[in-house]
């Protein structure tokens, strides 16, 4: 029979299920919508669906290092509960895997794992889990050293922060005191010229205000912002900070020590950036009998 765009629009918002799904699922069961709604929910496509409202800033960062590329990536549920499910893990180490193969997120999302593309992958995994879930990042370095770093470890290579330092010269040793600095310190870059200009500009234009509440002249001023200024690039820029390891050494100068260049890192921690949607409970329970 026939499937109507008015009967694809009604299951789609009965379910969240997309479009082409669906529609499949109105076809397959001749037009039957209960029958259609039931067909989703064994195949997981509305259940995935109807939870992508949901915000998901928990889950897991995973690490992995192979032939002088690192990769990081983050994927989030809703709650840390999930990030603790080894199933949940598993997938998330199989992503990382994936991940070395490709040049960026959406590529990952494509890639394969186990005759299954990433996205579906999740998109089961949503389904037999029950929480929302998403591929959020993926980030990589490359050197002739890469080594990484997870603070606050779940399971091997996974947790809430992970690190990956690419360096020339030095040894891994070194590099895994670099990547553990850099997941206490969190610089905004490399260097100077790593740094986002409006980043410095807005804090010179701060740091200009504060200096004129003091009423000291001009020239006078511009000293003071001169040395405010060398003193906020070298706290936000890896190189320029006091070493976690030795404070009397910058990372810069530590790394001359040890034979090493620090080339590039990634810092990388689970749901930075996200707004999560705080509801208090009695909104929650007003909503729920409205």
């Amino acid at each position: 029979m026939a499937i109507t765009a008015a009967q694809v629009k009604e299951l789609r918002e009965m379910t969240g299920a997309g479009m082409m799904d669906a529609k499949k699922a109105l076809t397959e069961n001749d037009g039957d919508m209960e029958a259609a709604i039931d067909w989703l929910r064994t195949k997981g496509l509305a259940k995935a669906a109807k939870k992508s409202g949901r915000t998901a800033a928990e889950g897991l960062v995973a690490v992995t290092v192979a032939g002088g590329k690192g990769v990081a990536v983050e994927v989030n549920s809703e709650t840390d509960f999930v990030a603790k499910n080894a199933e949940f893990q598993a997938m998330v180490k199989s992503i990382a895997e994936a991940a070395t193969g490709v040049a960026d997120v959406e590529a990952l999302k494509a890639a394969e794992i186990g005759g299954k593309s990433v996205e579906a992958v999740l998109t089961d995994k949503i389904a037999t889990i029950g929480e929302n879930m998403t591929l959020r990042r993926m980030e990589a370095v490359e050197g002739e050293i890469v080594v990484s770093y997870i603070h606050n470890s779940v399971t091997e290579g996974m947790g809430k922060i992970g690190v990956l330092v690419a360096m020339t010269g030095g040894d891994e040793a070194f590099g895994r005191q670099v990547a553990m600095h850099i997941a206490a310190a969190n610089p905004a870059a490399l260097n100077e010229a790593a740094l986002d200009a409006a980043f410095v500009e807005k804090e010179r234009q701060i740091q200009i205000e504060i200096a004129r509440e003091s009423g000291k002249p001009e020239q006078v001023i511009e000293k003071m912002i001169e040395g405010r200024m060398k003193k906020f690039l070298a706290e936000n820029t890896l190189l320029g900070q006091a070493f976690v390891v030795n404070p009397d050494l910058t990372v810069e100068a530590a790394a001359k020590e040890a034979g090493a260049t620090i080339t590039g890192y990634i810092r990388m921690e689970v749901g930075e950036g996200i707004e999560k949607v705080e509801e208090d409970f009695a909104a929650e329970v007003a909503k729920m009998n409205g």
